[in-house]
């Protein structure tokens, strides 16, 4: 039954994918939604005939390895993860690394928030999707986009001191993540400048600050709009460790007009 179960959830799972989510071309028209089984077997790194045999509930028990190469393939989320050890009779080990991408649904609906300024961060604060109104509101994001890094080496928009600071913020969420991904080289690269460069990330990272995601109310001053007075609101994707972001204006405020016209512009 178990070999049953696991070969039933692959074959789920790659029917709703499609070739635009992994990045693949589509070629030519396909009978049936989906990807095909060759083109989970090679982002796989795996033969053809292993895979099949996998979904037929003909093959070998797979390895921790196996099953790490296909829930990479099939962009399972974290709980999918888990879910596919359990179903192979193995121990999910931790992820080796962040999850780097966003699922195409959130990626879309960043583009259906009309007057807000949306992003996504992974573990490591970077921002891994956003959509114009974001681009615009956060200067430069395109060539610098980790939130942790603009803010400790004074990339990005200066926040007023009325603010409530960002840095314990973003320390307990780098301190959080070296401890759940300690081999992740980028990460290690990322902690290793801002202790080098950064005073204020040394001496809060010393202090084990620990901080929940919330809503935080914050003054930006931007090179071109000025002072703004904005909500921010982050809310956990605990599948994919991730953070959604949603930056918005009280209604009727001097910003809120600023954010209108920002969208006429850029189409949102």
């Amino acid at each position: 039954m178990p070999r049953a179960e696991l070969a039933d959830f692959l074959r789920t799972r790659r029917a709703r994918l499609t070739p635009a989510d992994v990045g693949v071309p589509s070629g030519q028209r396909r009978r049936t939604p989906g990807l095909r089984r060759d083109e989970v077997a090679r982002l796989a790194h795996m033969s053809v005939d292993y895979y099949t045999r996998l979904e037929q509930a003909r093959g070998p028990r797979p390895s921790a390895r196996v099953l790490d190469t296909l829930a990479e393939a099939l962009h399972l989320s974290l709980a999918e993860r888990t879910h596919l050890f359990r179903l192979a009779g193995a121990a999910p080990a931790p992820p080796a690394e962040p999850v780097r991408r966003v699922r195409p649904h959130v990626a879309a609906m960043l583009h259906r928030v009309p007057g807000t300024a949306a992003l996504v961060t992974d573990a490591t604060y970077n921002a891994v999707a956003w959509n114009p109104l974001a681009e615009a509101l956060l200067e430069g994001l395109r060539d610098e986009p980790n939130l942790a890094r603009r803010h400790f080496l004074r990339l990005g928009p200066a926040e007023s001191p009325e603010t409530e600071a960002f840095g314990p913020i973003a320390a307990a969420r780098l301190r959080a993540a070296s401890a759940r991904y300690p081999d992740d080289e980028p990460l290690s690269r990322l902690l290793s400048e801002l202790f080098a460069r950064s005073a204020e990330f040394r001496g809060l990272w010393d202090t084990h600050p620990v901080h929940a995601p919330g809503n935080r109310r914050k003054v930006l001053t931007h090179s071109e709009l000025g002072r703004l007075r904005v909500n921010c609101d982050v809310l956990p994707m605990d599948e994919d460790d991730q953070q959604l972001v949603l930056v918005t204006a009280d209604p009727g405020s001097p910003t809120a007009e600023v954010f209108a016209r920002l969208g006429e512009r850029h189409g949102s």
